[in-house]
């Protein structure tokens, strides 16, 4: 029978980030393949953690038996060097990185050099770190001094649409942007870019929280209002079910700085949406060139142009929206990233 697994996840399970989705889908899976897993939920301040919540932490690693093996979202385990070395010994750690914390946008210098050191030390121990692209597998052992051989990569699967695919038909094209409203997000981008094709008819959904970056919020408002361009951006908060708005959409738009993954990405993709986003981490690995434009980061000119050429040719969105459903053809299931998972989780000594 397989281990007994404990699962740390910071914050609620519920929550509708990449990360926190991964997290829960891969729980489940591992359940209904038999495994018996523990969900441990650690507070939601990390990557910035008080005192008193690496005292919770530590309380609740040490509730754990002799030999446990521990799953670790990196969220935490990237913050917690000291902790993860002092129980190394007593408990097998596995860390679960989505993206290594020092490259989330928006961090002073000072706050990125020192979690870039804290996550360097807190991998040491590790007994396997399991990943979500090669992207980050090559970041790890190139920048973080991580072996190849302790690192797994287990790409997120996909929920395929339940419905036969079938093209939206909109009176104008429908822009969806699905992620938290954060600094990495780049929906300042987003807006700089719209800016500029105001004049082509469409209307643009932005499905993310607008809680956690509550200073990028108000200034995403200003901007839109600044640009007059209230009324064709809806900035519409994190919803449960994105389900319709996949169905809905036209075109998927996501200028990120920054993406371990990019699962917003992949689930456009299985719906048959074209994507214009970035050339920026994996997300070259999700989005092959029949299926979308990628454009450079930071670029609001690049991104309004790739915009434009969707916006104004229906046949060429058509031939990228054949290029999604392909593309999409090829994405794992979440039993399989559980399985691969397990079997890495299977091998830690």
């Amino acid at each position: 029978m397989p281990d007994r697994l404990w699962f740390a996840v910071p914050g609620d399970i519920e929550t509708r980030t990449g990360g926190t989705i991964y997290d829960k889908k891969v729980m489940a899976e591992l359940r209904a393949a038999g495994r018996t897993v523990e969900h441990l939920e650690w507070p939601a301040s990390f990557p910035f953690p008080s005192q008193e919540d690496l005292a919770a932490v530590a309380a609740s690693l040490a509730a754990c038996p002799d030999g446990a093996l521990v799953l670790i979202d990196g969220l935490a385990f990237g913050t917690m060097p000291a902790l993860a070395a002092a129980e190394a010994a007593r408990l097998r750690l596995v860390a679960l990185v989505h993206h290594p914390l020092a490259l989330e946008s928006g961090l002073p210098a000072d706050a990125a050099n020192r979690l870039r050191v804290s996550e360097q030390e807190a991998l040491k121990p590790a007994r396997a770190v399991i990943v979500t692209s090669d992207m980050t597998a090559a970041t790890l052992v190139r920048e973080f001094g991580v072996r190849h051989d302790r690192i797994t990569v287990a790409t997120p699967g996909i929920d395929r649409p339940a419905a036969a695919w079938a093209p939206p038909s909109n009176p104008e094209p429908r822009l969806l942007a699905v992620g938290t409203v954060t600094p990495r997000k780049a929906h300042d981008v987003l807006v700089a870019g719209l800016s500029r094709i105001a004049g082509l008819g469409w209307h643009c959904t932005v499905a993310g929280s607008l809680e956690r970056a509550p200073d990028t919020v108000a200034s995403l408002r200003r901007q839109i209002e600044r640009r007059r361009l209230g009324g064709r951006i809806d900035l519409i908060g994190e919803i449960a079910d994105p389900t319709r708005l996949y169905e809905t959409a036209d075109i998927f738009v996501l200028p990120s700085r920054y993406e371990g993954y990019g699962m917003a990405i992949a689930e456009a993709l299985a719906y048959g949406i074209p994507v214009v986003a970035t050339l920026v981490g994996a997300i070259p690995e999700v989005v092959p060139e029949t299926a979308g434009i990628l454009v450079p980061p930071d670029d609001p000119i690049a991104l309004s142009d790739a915009l434009r050429r969707l916006i104004e040719n229906p046949s060429v969105r058509r031939d990228y929206a054949d290029g999604a459903r392909a593309a999409a053809g090829r994405f794992a299931q979440w039993r399989d990233t559980a399985a691969r998972i397990g079997s890495a989780l299977d091998a830690v000594e």
